[in-house]
């Protein structure tokens, strides 16, 4: 089995090589490839790569390379974890948009838009060259704002699922509180990507007992300090909101606390400069400590999950993916990309049924289909209308005042990346 990860370079991918050693008998890797055209980055990580291969005996190959095409050729699945434009153009899409009083966040908001906007293209680009090469490989894309890049792939009849590492971060969270194994949790979990809620956490599978009344009863203020939001609105909600739904419910909030301290961005550059020289210590051969702290807990085992489910039918018969809408919500359209349980193999994820959604939740859910609609063909086309059109949906921008600013701005400061600016 050849597994390629495309953004191979990040600091993330050791906690990724970590998850593929220790659960190599779910996911036996032959050869895995690490591509990314930041050279100094990715030999530093390709050696680190190998020495956790050795350490942990795991007898797979790591190569890694500039060459996309080389990269792709032959590989059963390419997982994508890019960021065109790096943590510069995150600085950027976290900042801009506070002058106006939005949210300055990565991958909601007009933030979120710069980014797929920088990003779907490059996405499609790298696909098209997988399908030449290999037709029957599987492409998890783990690239933000996965929802509307996935979409983008579906569209363009790739085999693509993606994925996020919201969900099985609950799933640990949970099952820690109960007291139980992480395989014992199943999670009722709804939404489009970062924009989720867990509506029931069921006990030994979609059909077991539901002891989320137990759990918020039990831990609710634990949780509540998770995410950052009162208890009181959990109590009244009834269900856990994923900590993205701050933005929305909170969101003058957020704004108030984003101007007053340093960017993500700037935490996630200092700390990627210290992974870096941690790395480069020929002795380290584990993921450090400080990667936890990075973020994408627990997305290694999720990817391994996946991929297992995807090229052999093993893993977990259920995992909670991004995929085609198919009628599973009948509020939204087939071709909306949703993230929900689904029944995961070889041929592709199959959603689970899901019960009728209160209005609160799938109002929110159509408003953001509806930017991510608009979104994805300004991605696509270009064009200062398109991009106006996609800010003055969402729901966090709104007014036409602030769509109109905020489109010049984020033309502004992503030229180099939009061939149409």
């Amino acid at each position: 089995m050849k597994l390629t990860v495309v953004g191979g370079g990040s600091t993330y991918t050791p906690e990724l090589i970590d998850g593929f050693a220790r659960l190599r008998d779910t996911l036996p890797i032959e050869e895995l490839v690490l591509m990314d055209p930041a050279t100094d980055r990715l030999e530093l990580i390709g050696a680190l790569a190998r020495r956790i291969f050795a350490r942990q005996g795991h007898t797979g190959t790591i190569t890694t390379t500039t060459d996309l095409d080389e990269a792709v050729d032959g590989a059963d699945a390419v997982l994508l974890q890019l960021r065109v434009g790096g943590q510069a153009a995150r600085q950027q899409d976290e900042t801009w948009p506070l002058d106006c009083g939005c949210v300055g966040q990565e991958t909601t908001g007009a933030g979120g838009l710069a980014k797929a906007l920088r990003t779907v293209p490059v996405v499609l680009d790298i696909a098209d060259r997988v399908r030449r090469t290999n037709p029957t490989a599987w492409i998890i894309d783990f690239t933000n704002p996965v929802g509307i890049v996935t979409r983008a792939l579906l569209q363009e009849g790739h085999k693509a699922v993606g994925l996020c590492n919201v969900a099985i971060g609950f799933q640990r969270k949970f099952a820690a509180m109960l007291g139980v194994t992480p395989a014992e949790v199943h999670l009722d979990h709804v939404g489009l990507n970062h924009l989720t809620w867990e509506t029931g956490v069921r006990l030994g599978g979609p059909e077991g007992e539901n002891v989320l009344p137990k759990l918020l009863a039990d831990h609710a203020d634990t949780i509540a300090a998770d995410l950052h939001l009162p208890r009181t609105l959990l109590d009244r909600l009834a269900v856990v909101p994923s900590y993205y739904l701050r933005y929305y419910y909170a969101h003058d909030e957020v704004v108030g606390e984003l101007r007053t301290k340093p960017s993500r961005a700037a935490e996630v550059a200092a700390m990627e400069r210290q992974l870096l020289d941690l790395y480069a210590d020929p002795a380290l051969d584990e993921k450090p400590e400080l990667l936890s702290k990075r973020g994408g807990a627990y997305y290694s085992e999720a990817a391994v999950d996946l991929a297992a489910a995807l090229l052999s039918g093993a893993g977990s018969p259920h995992q909670v993916v991004n995929t085609y809408n198919n009628g599973t919500l009948p509020f939204l359209p087939d071709d909306a990309v949703i993230e929900v349980q689904a029944a995961v193999g070889p041929t592709g994820p199959a959603p689970l049924p899901v019960p009728t959604l209160d209005p609160l939740y799938a109002g929110l859910m159509a408003n953001v289909t509806a930017y991510e609609d608009l979104a994805l063909d300004a991605a696509l086309r270009g064009g200062r209308d398109r991009v106006f059109r996609a800010l003055l949906a969402h729901p966090l921008v709104g007014q036409y005042t602030y769509a109109d600013t905020l489109t010049d701005r984020l033309i502004a400061h992503n030229q180099e990346h939009l061939a149409w600016a």
